[in-house]
């Protein structure tokens, strides 16, 4: 499955979104798209065929605040509404947990903290 670079102006934030967003939160992430703009492209929005966003609201939301006006996605086509609500759901769960002793090992402490 491929991205392609859209309009974001085409793209619509999901108004079920099951997740909300500090504004401290949303700065950092503005700063990190900022800072790391590739980041979008390696994680790209993923929309349904309309261009309601299924995954990513978040970082559609921080993309239009700091002024991109063309945003990477990727479609999700021929899914069912329970296979959709699904993805809403596993797509914001956070399933794994942080190795902190191998975080502070293999990585600098203050790029961690800079990297929220």
């Amino acid at each position: 499955m491929n991205s392609e670079l859209v309009p974001i102006a085409s793209i619509k934030e999901n108004p079920n979104n099951p997740r909300t967003i500090s504004e401290d939160s949303l700065e950092k992430l503005k700063q990190s798209l900022k800072s790391f703009p590739q980041m979008l492209s390696l994680r790209p929005l993923v929309v349904n065929e309309a261009g309601l966003v299924l995954g990513g609201n978040m970082r559609l939301r921080a993309a239009k605040e700091i002024g991109l006006e063309q945003v990477p996605v990727l479609r999700a086509k021929d899914l069912s509404a329970e296979q959709i609500e699904e993805f809403i759901i596993k797509d914001n769960l956070a399933f794994g947990e942080w190795d902190f002793e191998a975080l502070w090992e293999d990585f600098d402490p203050p790029k961690l903290a800079e990297w929220g």
